[in-house]
């Protein structure tokens, strides 16, 4: 009897040691978030994070395998569309990328006019070309192919048209007010995940900055992943897209406001990734390659609409914007180093990360598992040729960039730890390259 009142004790005590420590480590990251100013910030993404509980982003009907976008196609045709605009770039029109989708509209009696004036980093100017164009062909639906720059495009064709607004009244969060007309994509990457996600980013080019048009009413009801578009892509396309895809799922994975399902997308995106996307670098006409590689990409594009994204994405914002970098390489550059910013604080989710992964070993601490992951990015990017330094990036524009990059992420993106201008200066300075 008395053994069974020590053991109850026992485990009374570690249950209110277990509630201790956990009020310890609540009190300890609302301390640091009042010491660094960010309480107001805090409270802004849970605010976000309590409306996106009340109201989930659609999940688009998904065409899935080898002839998906013909099959997109009957399927825009079946829901009584005459004319559809089609907005890509000129590349892909002329490598042949929309002959499937163009021949089964026109199958079904759909004309198509083609918009193929999209750019990398689009500009407001394309936008509104775009909505002349649609105006001007009386179209009733859209479809968009290509890779974040035509699908984002899309979205804010879509939403500047059907909210008879300008894309610079609508960026930010929420403000697109009207239902937009009938809008499907065909994504010819498998990185950007834009062919789910509820933003658009779309470029300044006269302050060489790039925005987000953020609304759940601009994500695509209708999405074929079709792998046969993605067996062209040259290598260093498929690393980058790629690594765009896996930044989603780890920066949506240790998002604080992550739920138990974009957890597990998140992990499970990371994991295809990382095994297939070198397979895919090293020979791109493995359908069976490709197809996974498209599924992570749009989980992951699932999980960060879901939990959001970080640091990682606030700072290549600007150096596309500044420098036109590509920005999945931008992103695989910044990774290793934003992860190491937030180990502190986000330990135990990088260690369940390089567990899925296959990074370091069981046997080893949280701490050491933090270290194995990043250090798997490290060989990721290597084994793909990212360089270790961003190209453009100059000394003189790193205040400003830094400025920029917190001005977008503080308040807006989930982060385990919230950086100053000195830590995101910190940052840029390693990966300034050698300018000796």
């Amino acid at each position: 009897m008395f053994s069974h009142f020590q053991d109850l004790g026992r485990n009374l005590s570690s249950e209110a040691q277990s509630f201790l420590d956990d009020a310890k480590n609540h009190l300890d990251n609302v301390v640091d978030i009042a010491a660094s100013g960010h309480l107001v910030d805090q409270a802004r993404i849970r605010a976000l994070q309590a409306a996106a509980m009340i109201k989930s982003p659609p999940r688009p009907e998904t065409l899935t395998g080898s002839g998906a976008s013909a099959r997109l196609g009957e399927r825009v045709a079946d829901r009584g569309t005459t004319r559809a605009m089609i907005v890509t770039t000129a590349g892909l029109q002329k490598r042949g990328t929309l002959d499937a989708l163009l021949g089964a509209l026109s199958d079904r009696g759909v004309e198509a006019v083609v918009y193929d004036k999209v750019e990398p980093d689009p500009g407001y100017q394309i936008i509104l070309d775009g909505v002349q164009q649609y105006k001007d062909n009386n179209c009733d639906a859209v479809i968009a192919v290509g890779g974040g720059s035509a699908i984002d495009a899309a979205k804010a064709i879509v939403a500047c048209y059907s909210n008879d607004k300008t894309p610079s009244e609508l960026v930010g969060f929420m403000k697109v007010r009207k239902q937009v007309v009938p809008f499907s994509a065909v994504p010819t990457t498998a990185g950007t995940g834009s062919e789910v996600t509820v933003a658009s980013v779309v470029t300044d080019p006269e302050k060489n900055a790039k925005y987000s048009i953020v609304s759940l009413k601009i994500v695509p009801s209708l999405v074929a992943l079709d792998p046969d578009l993605t067996l062209t892509l040259p290598p260093a396309i498929t690393a980058a897209s790629g690594l765009d895809a896996l930044t989603h799922a780890v920066e949506s994975y240790v998002s604080p406001i992550k739920t138990e399902e974009s957890a597990d997308l998140s992990l499970r995106a990371a994991a295809t990734i990382a095994e297939n996307l070198p397979k895919a670098y090293e020979d791109g006409q493995d359908r069976k390659v490709r197809e996974e590689l498209a599924m992570a990409s749009f989980e992951a594009g699932l999980a960060f609409t879901r939990a959001g994204v970080g640091y990682v994405h606030a700072i290549a914002h600007q150096l596309g914007g500044m420098y036109h970098m590509v920005h999945g390489e931008a992103n695989a550059i910044l990774m290793p180093h934003v992860m190491d910013f937030y180990k502190p604080k986000a330990k135990a989710d990088l260690a369940s990360l390089a567990r899925a992964l296959g990074a370091g070993s069981e046997d080893e601490s949280e701490d050491q598992l933090a270290d194995a992951f990043i250090a798997k990015l490290l060989e990721l990017n290597a084994a793909l040729d990212i360089p270790k330094t961003a190209a453009p990036l100059r000394e003189e524009d790193i205040p400003e960039i830094a400025e920029r990059a917190l001005k977008e992420a503080d308040g807006n993106y989930p982060v385990p730890r919230y950086m100053e201008q000195a830590d995101c200066e910190a940052i840029l300075r390693k990966i300034l390259p050698d300018q000796t």
